[in-house]
């Protein structure tokens, strides 16, 4: 009761006073308003055509995250989808925003600051609670479920908590994040001439009068946020300082009892905030009629009694202001405009090329056989590059450069974020604009054209839409640089001269008729005199340095020369269906068919989303669907039914093999049987493994196992080198001669009885068993040499025949002894698993076996003769061998 007796009577005041400083400023506003639809207004007219509706029919982007849920302490993998209103809605899953359920939540994200370091949302929330003295738990305020936390914080409202998998997901969910603030900070339409710019007057004057001069940061959202902020500025001490001694609990636990209060109080502030504003601006339209027919009637009188007015204003200010201008601006002016001028030019010239890229590529794509329908394709993505938050985060990192260190103290700068969201702002509008152009140029130059001309039509409508957009990009930023500086040195000034000049003013009051007392306020023409006074000087620094050509900037007195008379009258065409016309690209969303009945569902399957996932580069799959619980401030077990269901998923493409080691290479390396890495808190996240073949080939092998390989080599050659003496001797009969070939084969003949059918996840290191088979290649033809013909093209075939039967075979091992290194070695390189996979290895053995065989066909008459030539030093031969072998033994 007491916080909602304090939360009501401070609305009420605050409303009170602003509604009656709003009414005020509201006639002032209508006056200049019809008085610059009389008069008019000058100013370069802008080469570039503006999109009226830019997000029609159209979605930001949806994807999976992770967010954290206060009520049951858990992380949960949510749906996250974002229309043309930028507020962020949050669902169980795609399948319950596909059916058009409601939403868990949404988010306005208008005020937020978008964190992704814990350290920086623990900095901002010790503040929050300045000079609190409790003990500090032990367990952390909030357990992130991975490495990459997304934090979305804000001074008086609830705070969201998300996380993904990978820093490259971070910083695109981030960029999205960015984007969704920026635009709902945006809030205040500069289409109305009138409201606006009484709301903006009328805040500025109620926080001058409590002596709040300078930019203020939470000037962002729609009107009746910023007047929530305005009574949270004050009330937020009030109800720390009462509810502060009250709160139990270790640290963390008071913060987020905090948070929770501040929240609920915030929502009550904007409910009260918005109904009565809605009524002040119902009370001041209602009125509106008269008071302009009063204004067109007397517009010229009201004019001369303001500027005589004026007049004396000046010259009682004047004397005060230029001196203070001298002294306190001046010096500064130059410095200031080079800080402004060097991010957000970068940022503008980062858009141009943006634009041009995507236009190059566009170009080399349709080079080679591009038809009407890849290009529909492609503009159908160009349309919305504007509002691609991943694609121009590169262009607003630009000017985040933007650093005006020394000034805050000095011109009682907060920070430099307002200038930077408004220079955000202008360039998309910029590249929207430019995209726009080139859409109706290049929709009017392929009427009647062909396909033949593709690129030369798109490269004439570049030409034209680049030259445009360096026109406007500098009368853009002249303007934003003057806005700039005098949001920097006029409330210093006002600051300075108030004291002094705001006794004075009221006796200026008897000079006004009474009749026109509501249009002509004495507080505005001092601020105007004011303006003016350093305007002169702000004008010729910004002149300056366009004559200059600093940044690429021209002077106003350049036209363009071969601009287009009848551009403008593209303006007034329907948005171009680049997919619908031409046939290229998706006009929904999804393909999956809707009922007739269900028109919400039907509309947002017919939305075309700007970036339909959010997911790291090269991944199959974003976040699994399914939510996923990890526990969040403390390691709360999970149910044993998920647990179970979680094991059975990640380990649905494994098999469980007997053996737990595999040879690859002479050298047992395990299977890769362990489980995904587990989360810092317990809970594993399932991801897809996949097996560098690198690693494993260059793992080295030991002196041991190379001696052994050379020995049993050594005693093979021996044991062929007698079998081939015997032979020739005539000692050996046929069925030895068979006996004798099965030393080319134990090998694989003995592994073959212990081979189980391979997992899926093992096959992936089949493949590293190559260089090992080409080195068993490299050794056939010692083999062959020391055989018959056809013993060695039997030795060749009966592999091959073994590879391809499905059941595993028995042989007897062999006579002569084998290391059993070398078993596993060729067993590694030459075996074939059930499944019918084999390595690339095998798959060339096989394809080099028909031609093996004939080579074997056509040298048998040279292995004959070589035979008969060397049965003259058989003897010797058999000599030496049997020396060898006595030796041996």
């Amino acid at each position: 009761k007491l916080l909602i007796t304090k939360e009501q009577v401070r609305t009420g005041e605050v409303m009170g006073e602003f509604g009656r400083l709003y009414e005020q400023q509201y006639v002032v506003a209508l006056f200049n308003k019809v008085r610059y639809d009389v008069e008019g207004g000058g100013g370069p007219q802008p080469q570039l055509l503006h999109r009226k509706v830019p997000l029609e029919n159209k979605s930001i982007f949806s994807g999976s995250i992770y967010q954290y849920l206060e009520e049951n302490k858990k992380w949960r993998n949510r749906f996250l989808f974002v229309p043309d209103t930028y507020n962020i809605s949050y669902y169980e899953g795609k399948q319950a925003h596909d059916r058009g359920l409601q939403p868990k939540g949404t988010i306005n994200c208008a005020g937020y600051r978008v964190l992704t370091s814990m350290e920086k949302y623990l900095e901002l929330l010790e503040s929050s609670l300045p000079g609190v003295k409790a003990k500090v738990g032990s367990s952390p305020f909030l357990k992130c479920a991975t490495q990459f936390p997304l934090i979305m914080w804000h001074p008086y409202a609830r705070h969201h908590y998300f996380c993904v998998s990978s820093e490259k997901e971070q910083q695109k969910w981030s960029a999205v994040f960015q984007d969704c603030v920026r635009h709902a900070n945006n809030g205040l339409s500069e289409d109305c001439k009138v409201q606006t710019p009484a709301f903006t007057d009328a805040v500025r004057l109620y926080r001058q009068a409590r002596g709040q001069y300078g930019t203020w940061d939470m000037m962002c959202g729609v009107p009746h946020q910023i007047l929530a902020n305005l009574v949270m500025e004050t009330l937020l001490t009030e109800l720390r300082d009462v509810i502060s001694p009250r709160l139990k609990g270790k640290l963390q636990e008071r913060q987020k009892s905090w948070i929770l209060i501040s929240d609920a109080v915030y929502s009550l502030v904007q409910s009260q905030a918005q109904s009565q504003y809605e009524a002040i601006v119902q009370s001041c339209e209602a009125g509106r009629p008269p008071l302009e027919a009063s204004i067109r009637t007397d517009m010229d009188q009201v004019i001369t009694s303001k500027e005589h007015v004026t007049n004396k204003i000046r010259a009682l200010v004047l004397p005060k202001a230029e001196k203070l201008l001298k002294v306190s601006i001046q010096p500064y002016i130059s410095s200031i405009l080079e800080a402004l001028m060097e991010p957000t030019s970068r940022g503008f010239f980062e858009v141009r090329d943006v634009f041009f890229r995507e236009l190059v590529d566009m170009s080399k794509n349709l080079l080679n056989g591009g038809s009407k329908e890849k290009l529909g394709e492609h503009m159908e993505k160009i349309s919305m590059l504007a509002f691609h938050p991943v694609k121009m985060q590169g262009c607003y990192e630009k000017v985040e450069q933007l650093s005006l260190e020394g000034l805050q103290q000095r011109f009682d700068v907060t920070s430099p974020s307002v200038f930077v969201q408004r220079a955000q702002i202008l360039m998309r509008e910029q590249m929207d604009d430019a995209v726009y152009t080139f859409e109706q140029l290049l929709h009017q130059s392929l009427e009647g054209q062909e396909e033949e001309d593709l690129c030369k039509t798109i490269q004439k409508c570049q030409d034209r839409v680049i030259k445009k957009f360096d026109y406007d990009s500098s009368t853009v930023r002249k303007k934003f640089f003057r806005e700039a500086l005098l949001q920097i040195f006029i409330p210093y000034m006002l600051k300075q001269l108030s004291p002094s000049c705001s006794a004075d003013l009221p006796r200026f009051r008897e000079l006004i008729f009474e009749d026109f007392s509501r249009f002509i306020l004495v507080e505005n023409i001092f601020e105007e005199v004011v303006l003016q006074t350093v305007m002169k000087d702000i004008m010729m620094a910004v002149k300056e340095a366009a004559v200059q050509r600093r940044h690429n900037l021209y002077r106003d007195s350049i036209v363009l020369t071969n601009s287009d008379p009848n551009l403008h009258l593209l303006e007034e065409n329907p948005p171009i269906d680049w997919a619908g016309e031409y046939g290229g690209g998706q006009t929904e969303v999804d393909g999956e068919q809707v009922g007739e009945g269900d028109a919400i569902t039907q509309k947002r399957r017919r939305m075309k989303q700007v970036v339909s996932m959010i997911q790291e580069d090269g991944t199959a799959t974003a976040l699994p669907e399914s939510c996923l619980e990890v526990p969040g401030v403390e390691d709360i077990p999970e149910e044993q039914g998920e647990v179970d269901s979680d094991t059975k998923s990640s380990s649905a493409s494994v098999k469980e093999v007997p053996n737990e080691e595999s040879s690859i290479g002479g050298v047992s390396v395990p299977t890769s049987t362990e489980m995904p890495p587990a989360i810092p808190n317990g809970t594993t996240i399932k991801e897809e493994k996949t097996t560098n073949p690198s690693e494993q080939e260059a793992e080295p092998v030991s002196p041991q196992d190379s001696e052994s390989k050379i020995a049993s080599a050594i005693q093979e050659i021996e044991n062929a080198v007698q079998e081939e003496e015997r032979e020739q001797n005539g000692e050996t009969n046929e069925p030895d001669s068979e006996q004798t070939s099965i030393p080319a084969e134990p090998a694989t003949t003995l592994v073959t009885k212990e081979v189980e059918p391979v997992s899926e996840s093992q096959r992936e290191v089949q493949p590293e068993s190559a260089p090992n088979h080409e080195a068993c290649k490299i050794d056939a033809p010692l083999y062959s040499r020391m055989q018959s013909p056809s013993e060695a093209e039997e030795s060749i075939t009966q592999p091959t025949q073994e590879e391809q039967s499905q059941q595993p075979v028995d042989m007897e091992p062999a006579s002569e002894p084998t290391s059993e290194l070398q078993q596993k070695t060729d067993s590694s390189s030459l075996h074939h698993d059930d499944s019918g996979f084999q390595s690339p290895a095998n798959e060339v053995a096989e394809e080099e076996e028909p031609q093996v065989q004939a080579a074997a066909a056509t040298t048998e008459a040279e292995v004959g003769r070589e035979n008969h030539n060397d049965s003259e030093t058989g003897e010797e031969d058999a000599q030496k061998g049997a020396g060898t072998a006595a030796t041996q033994t």
